[in-house]
């Protein structure tokens, strides 16, 4: 039963061969949150 859990879950990351492979619901989290931190990374920059 545990093997059947384990074979249902996706992997958000995956290193093989040297690279390192995202699913796409991963890399647009990463990217969204980029985009904050870059948004209030400007915001503190303009009110200083």
């Amino acid at each position: 039963m545990e093997n059947r859990l384990k074979s249902n879950r996706k992997k958000s990351a995956m290193y093989k061969s040297g690279k390192l492979f995202f699913t796409k619901e991963l890399e647009r989290r990463v990217f969204f949150f980029m985009t904050l931190i870059m948004l209030a990374s400007g915001v503190v920059v303009k009110f200083l």
